[in-house]
């Protein structure tokens, strides 16, 4: 087995005294780790070490040069390391090792290095317009950072959160999700032994409700990062409220993925099956709502399906399949219930549906795909988050933008034309944070990353996440000695 930690704080791994939460491969159902839940009080030693590190500024006052070699070194360490840590987050999320090796571990790496470029080109800003003053704005780190990373790519986007957070020189403590913590502590402590100091970095395990609730309350922590479910993130917004906390929230989406008949139709079919079927299926940008043109749809759906029913199940391990288990029973059995609902709604089944033949053990789930009533049926309006994809047919682009448009989620769409006028109109009319034309999932760091609606709160870049883990300063200094009035004086 695996060895868990309750808490990594200042560097050492620290049991705690909460409650046995077993860790389950996804693929065997075998328990592969176990760790005690940190408690509230356990949570308090972390925010407090994190505290004493920003407080004695063993990292935030060391030059951006030294901080800017630390975090490459981490990068390195993590590329590296890279064979270890997508065997460890395969194991624990089920996801194929192909992408956890091929983008995961890689994106982990990269996220260091980017931030590590971007806080060596920040600048400030200065305002000479006055003629007696001159005016500069500066930034310094906020202090603690609490840090929620989720569980359908930890160690891609926990990476992220510590990788921001301490390249403006704050320290953080980050919580994981219990179901998938195990990449997430292993990168720490990768990342610690690589040259960042004990107490910077400090990790917490456990439920949202025993652990998160006490890390986002913790009156020592400044900002909240949080990556997850709309549900959970509306009660971390709420929290963080009640010490005016600013927080950045990555969280749920359903969005659409049009196929227009001016498209490069293989490109759009690949595009397609990739942007719902990679990762399980559990992205929050997955293209879960597929729309396409009337004109072409037979022939798509067709050629969908006959794709979808020949992708390659089964063990994780085998860099011959292309799709593993779901997360955890409860998940599959959730996922699966929406075929019910599809059909009962008007929906059509056209194939997969129940859990994949030929396995005695694994959270296996047939890749599905359903044609929808309409686009208000719940299995277009919820988030499914599995391998689980609703077609529409529309007529007109107007029709397509009104059909993406019809959720309470903003957070990405897909388009799939050869016509630029068509994609310009697209980009303007569509409801999302992100739009991606004639391309499946494309995270570009310097450029913004947000949802709208209930897809999100605040934006994730170099630029965001500097405005966001930083205070702004303004200092104001005049340019010669002043004539100032004399109050007191006789006159």
């Amino acid at each position: 087995m695996i060895q868990a930690a309750s808490a990594i704080i200042n560097g050492k791994m620290v049991e705690g005294s909460g409650e046995q939460i077993a860790i389950i491969n996804p693929a065997t159902e075998e328990t592969i780790a176990s760790f005690a839940e940190a408690d509230a009080a356990l949570v308090d030693r972390a925010v407090v070490a994190a505290q004493d590190a920003f407080k004695d500024g063993r990292w935030r006052k060391q030059t951006v040069e030294q901080r800017q070699m630390a975090l490459r070194r981490a990068a390195d360490a993590i590329d590296a390391a890279a064979d270890e840590l997508a065997a460890i987050e395969t194991a624990n999320t089920g996801l194929p090792l192909t992408q956890t090796r091929g983008r995961h571990a890689g994106r982990a790496a990269y996220n260091f290095r980017y931030f590590a470029d971007y806080i060596g080109q920040a600048s400030g800003e200065l305002y000479d317009q006055a003629p007696d003053h001159l005016t500069f704005v500066r930034r310094q780190p906020v202090g603690v950072a609490a840090l929620i990373a989720p569980w359908n790519a930890p160690i891609a986007l926990g990476s992220m959160k510590l990788a921001a957070a301490i390249a403006f020189g704050n320290s953080c403590v980050i919580k994981p999700s219990e179901q998938a913590p195990l990449g997430v502590q292993r990168v720490i402590e990768i990342v610690n032994a690589s040259g960042i100091p004990d107490g910077v970095i400090n990790l917490v395990n456990g439920r949202g409700v025993n652990t998160g609730n006490p890390l986002v309350r913790h009156p020592g922590t400044n900002v909240v990062s949080f990556t997850g479910g709309t549900g959970t993130g509306r009660a971390i917004m709420s929290a963080a409220g009640d010490t005016l906390k600013p927080v950045t929230l990555e969280l749920g989406g359903k969005s659409a993925n049009i196929i227009f008949d001016s498209a490069d139709f293989e490109r759009a079919l690949d595009g397609a099956l990739l942007g719902i079927f990679t990762n399980n299926g559990q992205q929050c940008l997955a293209g879960s709502r597929i729309l396409v043109q009337k004109s072409i749809a037979d022939r798509f759906i067709e050629a969908f399906i006959a794709r979808t029913r020949a992708i390659t199940i089964g063990s994780p391990l085998d860099p011959a399949n292309q799709l593993g288990p779901v997360s955890a029973a409860i998940h599959r059995d959730r996922v699966l219930s929406y075929v019910d609902i599809a059909t009962s709604g008007g929906g059509k089944l056209l194939t997969g549906g129940r859990r994949a033949p030929g396995f005695d053990k694994g959270y296996y789930v047939e890749p599905t795909v359903v044609l929808a009533a309409d686009s208000n049926a719940r299995v277009c309006q919820e988030e499914i988050f599995g391998p689980f994809a609703t077609i529409l047919t529309f007529d007109t682009p107007e029709e397509a933008f009104a059909i993406a448009n019809n959720t309470n989620f903003g957070l990405v769409s897909y388009v799939w034309t050869e016509d630029l006028n068509l994609a310009l109109q697209a980009q303007e009319d569509l409801a999302s944070g992100v739009v991606w034309i004639n391309t499946p999932m494309m995270r570009e760091l310097r450029a913004p990353f947000s949802g709208w609606r209930d897809s999100g709160v605040g934006s994730q870049s170099g630029r965001d996440c500097e405005a966001f883990y930083t205070h702004q300063k303004t200092v104001t200094m005049a340019r010669h000695p002043l004539t100032l009035t004399k109050l007191g004086l006789p006159r």
